[in-house]
């Protein structure tokens, strides 16, 4: 179910943090559907995917409808969860609310979460190469710092790594003309292009204290890959709030 998981609590009067990336396996379906898909979008069950929220839900210690989706449009959209119901379209959502947990799906795409403790926000991020190049992470730290926080930590998940990540020449050189490091070569030489270390790039230029966990989606078996298997499921970065009253 989990590829990594950490339960910071809270202390000296910070918050706590907990966040997570699932992985493939451990979901409630069987057949084509087996796996722990959490994807509405991508031609599953409703019922399993549901079930498999179900599942993460519980493993937050919440119900089904604490949980904060995004439905993912590629751009740059920041929203604040405060009042929402259901998902909402955008590329990031911030909360300051220990009710919930926020989550983002991907297959390829960098997944990255946020975490102020001392002001109590967090918030989750879906940055594939549209969104890295159009300044989706930007625009999150942005809002974050509108909303007062100031200490902003990053744990940015696994992606298609730049030697998986083939694209023509044009499309590198433009995502390089906004981060140069994104610009590298795939396995076989041709031109291809690291949105991990764009975004990551993006991040600390941000003022923010970055950890960045190893791993490539194509590369690896326990995760979901669009550009290994075409049609998949989606796998999360889920982030969650713990306040100090939450621990005894």
């Amino acid at each position: 179910m989990f590829y990594a998981r950490e339960r910071s609590d809270p202390a000296g009067g910070v918050y706590g943090v907990e966040w997570s990336f699932t992985d493939r396996w451990g979901g409630s379906g069987r057949g084509r559907s087996v796996g722990f898909n959490l994807g509405l979008h991508v031609g599953d069950s409703s019922d399993v995917v549901e079930a498999n929220r179900h599942g993460l839900a519980r493993e937050f210690g919440l119900r089904l409808q604490a949980l904060r989706f995004m439905n993912q449009q590629h751009g740059c959209e920041v929203a604040v969860s405060a009042g929402v119901k259901g998902p909402v379209a955008a590329d990031g959502i911030i909360s300051r609310d220990a009710g919930e947990a926020l989550v983002v799906l991907v297959a390829d795409c960098v997944p990255v979460l946020l975490v102020d403790r001392t002001a109590g926000y967090v918030a989750a991020v879906h940055a594939g190469r549209p969104g890295m190049v159009g300044g989706v992470v930007p625009a999150a730290l942005a809002k974050l710092r509108e909303l007062g926080a100031q200490e902003v930590e990053a744990v940015v998940g696994p992606s298609v790594c730049a030697r998986c990540y083939e694209v023509p020449a044009a499309m590198r050189d433009s995502a390089a003309d906004i981060e140069p490091v994104s610009a590298s070569v795939s396995w076989t030489g041709t031109p291809a292009i690291d949105v991990g270390a764009g975004v990551v790039a993006q991040l600390v230029r941000g003022g923010v204290a970055v950890r960045w966990l190893p791993g490539c989606t194509r590369e690896d078996p326990n995760l979901y890959s669009y550009r290994r298997d075409g049609q998949t499921g989606r796998f999360a970065g889920v982030v969650r709030l713990i306040a100090p009253e939450q621990v005894a």
